[in-house]
């Protein structure tokens, strides 16, 4: 079946060449374009999903054959308290010091790049409840360590069968959660007397978020090394400056490796966003499977957990699951030279980040020569250095192993705005620069070297985030992707260069290109949905006629039934099918194509990006249950292309349904073109709904008036002749 698209396509791209005289130049190169562009499309998923592979990890071999467990420093990021609520950074967190793996050999950071008292204080309060909260899981082998999520889970199940000591214990644990939480809640809170910022919490009085020092604080120390105590657990906001640039999350990411490197240098990191909350407490073990494997172990550079979600709506209306592409896109990328790193949910090599290649070690560095070469690739702290030095010669352990506390001071200087200058960070090692998506750049990088990944994917899943709780934050993250990727593809870490260059292979480089083309992907189905309109408006046709016409019927018919088996074979609905097929759509021709531009221009150097964090809440379908799915709308450029895009359709619709087209000699416009900018329309309905709604649900009076103009425009250059 999927050969047999291909061959549709092929075919359409033939009777496109052979029909060059039946249309203007312009319009039949830009037709031809978009075709062989989805062409293209086609062949790179193919050549993505037909290697399909799986890990399956065993935990006894791995005890059996380890003799002792590595250590693993785990990263928690957030970056705004208000879009994303400490509450949920203290969970993940929690969640993270409750994992089933030796306490001494874990130590946790938390990134605040909001530099928030609120942040600090609510990972003070999580701390005491730790104390109570991680042995009580160790006792009745809790399966999910959240708190919140677990009295959600258990609030709604039957727990008649538990033992009464577990029932008292957890209503015990329920109420100091409570108690937790609503110190929390009373903090972030606005309140008529201002919260008093004194002892540990005076280090953030008169603190600039955008302007301010490095702060480092221990919070948890296990001083002992005991196995059955607590982790480390380690606040830090690195330094901001105004004219110093922070590089977003890539920044904040090498900071915290520069950090855990003075401070604990596990040989292996887990990088999480905030709300990102472990869902199976054994995972670290599962890793360990992959990463300490006798056989390939020392070829993964990362190991990836993909992310699902917890509270998703159900048949996902906003398509932001993405369950059919880990299913066949990722688990195909697996069989190729391995999953591309998708920012969160990662464990990776501490060597691989420093930018070493697969089975080299650094022996013989000593002396003062080796001190000057490795301070100008890493920096100038000396304690980094040393640290660097047994990372790089993989030592089992840091000379640093046991105190954090005392490499305050050293971890303070790391974590400045000026230590990164004149060194290799962010170019050849370390999170790369220059996009917001940096997480592509960054395991194309370690791709080009000859490193392998792996898949992760336990029973059961690893990690359980929060989806994107409304149709804005949904466009709001896509957009950002597709300009971070844009970025990436044109840019010097493209999979291109990477593979004509490195160590990518080629069948993986392709599959990349699933990756780095999102927004590329949304101007050419822009493009062709316009001359869709204007074939319309100027009654000629888009698709072939006559015997040609039953090649884009078939392929309509074939794709859509094969995709639909897809979703059915691994347990998803039709109405899942729709959603995910209407918001392809909408993707394609607003925030990816809006993201595009974007891209472009910072390409260019005309403007820059902004990176937009996405609003993380404890659950999308909270509150009020008619507001669950409901599709909401604000004055973004997104929205300003989606409706520009129904309006076109929709006065192509009616000028054709009330004949006002222009009289056509030759090949004019058929019952195909209507029959697509139907069905386009059909995908824009919530678009449609929203011209008519109030409110959030409503799309903004600015925004349709924006819409009206260009709409009009179009139509007019259209019947003038002007346009394509």
């Amino acid at each position: 079946m999927d050969t047999f698209i291909l061959l549709l396509l092929l075919q359409l791209l033939t009777y496109r060449v052979l029909s060059i005289n039946s249309f203007t130049f312009t319009t039949w190169f830009l037709a031809f374009l978009c075709e062989s562009w989805f062409t293209f499309t086609w062949i790179v998923i193919l050549n993505t999903k037909w290697t399909p592979a799986l890990t399956i990890t065993h935990l006894d071999r791995l005890l059996q054959q380890v003799p002792e467990l590595p250590r693993v420093d785990l990263f928690v990021t957030t970056a705004d308290p208000i879009l994303e609520h400490p509450l949920i950074t203290v969970n993940t967190v929690l969640s993270l010091l409750a994992l089933d793996y030796p306490a001494n050999k874990l130590a946790c950071y938390v990134s605040d790049d909001g530099c928030s008292h609120l942040t600090y204080y609510a990972l003070v309060e999580a701390s005491k409840f730790a104390k109570h909260w991680i042995p009580f899981c160790n006792k009745y082998n809790i399966q999910v360590r959240a708190p919140f999520r677990y009295f959600s889970d258990i609030a709604t199940t039957n727990s008649s069968d538990h033992p009464p000591e577990l029932k008292q214990e957890r209503q015990r644990m329920k109420d100091m959660y409570d108690n937790l939480s609503q110190k929390i809640i009373e903090q972030v809170n606005p309140k008529p007397i201002p919260f008093q910022l004194e002892g540990e919490l005076a280090v953030f009085s008169n603190i600039d978020q955008r302007n301010h020092p490095s702060i480092v604080k221990v919070i948890l120390e296990n001083k002992d090394g005991v196995s059955d105590d607590l982790p480390h657990l380690i606040y830090i906001s690195r330094e901001k400056r105004p004219h110093d640039p922070h590089n977003y999350k890539a920044g904040a990411m090498n900071v915290l490796t520069r950090v855990s490197g003075v401070m604990t240098n596990a040989p292996f990191m887990l990088n999480v966003d905030c709300d990102m909350f472990v869902n199976n407490p054994k995972i670290v073990l599962h890793v360990m499977c992959i990463l300490m494997d006798s056989k390939n172990g020392k070829e993964v550079a990362f190991a990836q957990c993909y992310q699902q979600f917890y509270d998703g709506v159900k048949d996902d209306p906003f398509g932001n699951q993405w369950v059919a592409a880990h299913e066949y896109i990722i688990q195909g990328m697996q069989g190729l030279q391995g999953p591309f790193y998708s920012g969160t949910n990662t464990f990776h090599r501490r060597n691989a980040i420093y930018g070493l290649y697969p089975g080299h070690i650094e022996t013989g560095r000593n002396g003062k020569l080796a001190e000057e070469i490795l301070m100008k690739q890493f920096g100038s702290s000396k304690a980094f250095v040393i640290a660097l030095v047994h990372a790089l010669e993989g030592s089992a352990h840091s000379p640093n192993d046991i105190s954090p506390s005392n490499f305050v001071e050293e971890a303070t200087q790391v974590a400045n705005c000026d230590y990164e200058y004149g060194t290799s960070w962010g170019k050849q090692m370390g999170w790369l620069y220059g996009s917001i998506t940096e997480d592509v750049p960054t395991g194309i990088n370690i791709h080009r070297k000859g490193w392998r990944s792996e898949c992760c994917v336990p029973k059961p899943i690893a990690f359980t985030g929060c989806a994107p709780g409304n149709f804005v934050s949904t466009m709001i993250q896509h957009k950002r992707w597709a300009s971070g990727l844009t970025v990436v593809l044109f840019g010097k870490h493209s999979p291109i260069i990477g593979t004509v260059f490195g160590k990518i292979q080629f069948r993986q480089g392709l599959s990349y290109c699933w990756v780095t083309t999102m927004g590329l992907r949304g101007m050419f189905h822009v493009c062709y949905a316009a001359l869709l309109a204007h074939w319309i408006i100027t009654n000629t046709n888009l698709p072939p006629k006559g015997r040609g016409e039953w090649i884009p019927i078939a392929l309509f018919v074939i794709y859509n039934i094969c995709t639909v088996f897809e979703y059915l074979i691994i347990g998803l609905s039709i109405r899942h099918w729709w959603n995910n097929q209407r918001m392809m759509i909408i993707r394609n021709t607003t925030a990816w194509f809006i993201g595009f531009l974007s891209g472009v221009l910072k390409v260019l150097g005309i403007s820059d990006t902004v990176f937009e964090v996405t609003q993380k809440e404890h659950s999308s379908s909270g509150g009020d249950e008619d507001d669950v799915g409901r599709f909401s709308f604000d004055e973004s450029p997104v929205f300003v292309a989606g409706t520009t895009m129904l309006l076109v359709h929709l006065s192509a619709l009616c000028i054709k349904f009330l004949g006002l087209e222009a009289s056509h000699s030759g090949n004019g416009c058929g019952m195909g073109d209507v029959l697509c900018s139907t069905y386009l329309v059909v995908c824009y309905w919530p678009f449609l709904k929203g011209l008519f709604l109030k409110g959030k649900y409503g799309i903004p009076f600015s925004t349709t008036c924006k819409s009206l103009v260009l709409a009009f425009i179009f139509v007019h250059l259209s019947r003038s002749a002007i346009l394509f």
